[in-house]
């Protein structure tokens, strides 16, 4: 028998392609590098990965930059990431620990941060690592050139811009149709603040998307892409918006102001002295867009919720990416166009 030469099923991933990230004080500060968090894609990826093939695309075609920031042990922890943030800092702070003792003491968030990177380096190809801050974690910094050496040493990745996707989508003459994709994910760190916030074509996307009733998945930063939904974008290139558009009203979680200012307070944000504040905040800004936002009293805890009406699975970090994962699977193999809207 031949072995069937059928092809895989295809998924979506969107990236943002900032690199840097404004902020609003200190005045005239000239904004932090920034880019996308890896465990909030690997987790996704490697659910899916042995049975699909994904396109990879960022808002004007440009390669992403992964963030340096992301790779520090803790954010590796999964819905333990409290637990796993309070032992790496005290193991760092009080009990003095170096880089190399740090892997040592921690060796399931040392595997599973191996195991994401060999993944990016195997399916994202040839990107940037952000520089690191003055408050970026030191066993991150350790490894940072060992990971831009992984990067560098991996072919290039064709990325789509989404104008790109749109326009082949809407060809009769292209063999590429968003109809045909099992899901859309697109994963956080604050980048997606910076591109996919107040933008027509990631609008016409979500929207067609919506239409054709593909799953979208957004994770931490990125659900303010849900800002950009007012938009659409005609056949011409034409812009028009409509404030009580389709995705109004849907039932969704974020990251919270008060995590983000604690971390403007203490953490890899913080400018050293000086007091430091962003543009704006996501789950502030989706509110003013009329969404129905669901915060965790703890910022540390997990939160995923599934909209069915809308198509639309929203996590709120890093702490949420192996239950989001797991959930946009149960998603795609039970697809059903009578299922009832579920959230948790």
């Amino acid at each position: 028998m031949t072995e069937s030469t059928a092809p895989r099923p295809k998924a979506l991933i969107v990236l943002s392609s900032a690199r840097v990230l404004p902020l609003s004080e200190p005045a005239d500060h000239p904004g932090i590098p920034t880019g996308f968090f890896l465990v909030e894609l690997a987790a996704v990826m490697a659910e899916f990965e042995k049975d699909y093939d994904f396109v990879l695309a960022t808002p004007d075609g440009r390669p992403p930059q992964l963030d340096v920031n992301g790779l520090a042990l803790n954010f590796h922890g999964g819905g333990n990431i409290g637990l796993a943030t309070a032992r790496t800092t005290m193991q760092t702070g009080v009990e003095r620990f170096g880089p190399e003792k740090l892997r040592e003491k921690n060796p399931d968030l040392l595997k599973r941060r191996e195991s994401e990177l060999a993944l990016a380096y195997r399916l994202l190809g040839r990107i940037p690592v952000s520089e690191p801050l003055p408050k970026t974690d030191a066993e991150a910094i350790s490894v940072r050139g060992d990971v831009v050496a992984g990067f560098e040493a991996s072919p290039r990745r064709e990325y789509l811009s989404i104008q790109q996707l749109i326009e082949r989508h809407r060809d009769p003459a292209s063999d590429f149709s968003l109809a045909d994709l099992a899901f859309v994910h697109m994963p956080g760190g604050h980048a997606p603040m910076v591109d996919f916030n107040d933008s027509p074509w990631m609008g016409e996307l979500l929207h067609t998307l919506r239409e054709v009733d593909v799953p979208i998945s957004l994770i931490c930063h990125a659900p303010i892409a849900l800002t950009s939904a007012c938009y659409r974008v005609d056949g011409d290139g034409k812009v028009t918006t409509d404030p009580d558009h389709a995705f109004k009203g849907a039932r969704i979680t974020t990251v919270p102001k008060y995590g983000e200012r604690a971390m403007l307070g203490f953490q890899y944000p913080k400018v050293p002295g000086e007091r430091t504040r962003l543009t704006y905040y996501v789950d502030v800004a989706l509110k003013q867009a009329g969404y129905d936002v669901h915060l965790t009293l703890n910022p540390s805890a997990p939160k995923v919720i599934w909209d069915a009406d809308h198509s639309l699975l929203t996590g709120n970090g890093p702490q949420a990416a192996d239950e989001q994962a797991a959930r946009l699977a149960e998603i795609v193999r039970g697809r059903s166009h009578k299922s009832p809207s579920i959230t948790r």
